[in-house]
């Protein structure tokens, strides 16, 4: 059974810092990208940050400030957010793919799997 645990939301100030992590299991060997995604209230989820082999792509609007990353060793994905915004705050989501395609934020959020998300909020 594929599981994807988020972990590490919470509050924070704008301009601080904040990590998340996702910790998977069961996921298929063949799986390639790996991704966050976001949804504020009243809105689209959208791409934040993709990983796949290695390579990252980030969404314009959080370009320098965010970073994604993963460890192989402890099935584990990151988010490191810096000089966080009030317009940060959302759900993030991280999610799974293993089909063929591009990996990148622009990527429709209909990934295969996904986790049940964790809460960011940012204040001013």
């Amino acid at each position: 059974q594929v599981q994807l645990m988020e972990s590490g939301g919470g509050s924070e100030q704008s301009g601080g810092s904040h990590r998340l992590s996702c910790v998977a299991s069961g996921l298929p060997a063949s799986v390639h990208c790996m991704a966050w995604f976001r949804q504020a209230p009243g809105k689209e989820r959208e791409g934040v940050a993709a990983i796949a082999d290695s390579a990252t792509k980030y969404a314009e609007s959080v370009k320098g400030r965010f970073t994604i990353s993963e460890d192989n060793a402890k099935n584990t994905l990151y988010l490191q957010m810096n000089s966080l915004k009030p317009e940060d705050t959302a759900m993030y989501y991280c999610a799974a793919d293993q089909r063929l395609r591009p990996c990148n934020p622009r990527m429709r959020a209909d990934l295969e799997f996904w986790g049940q998300g964790t809460q960011v909020t940012v204040s001013s």
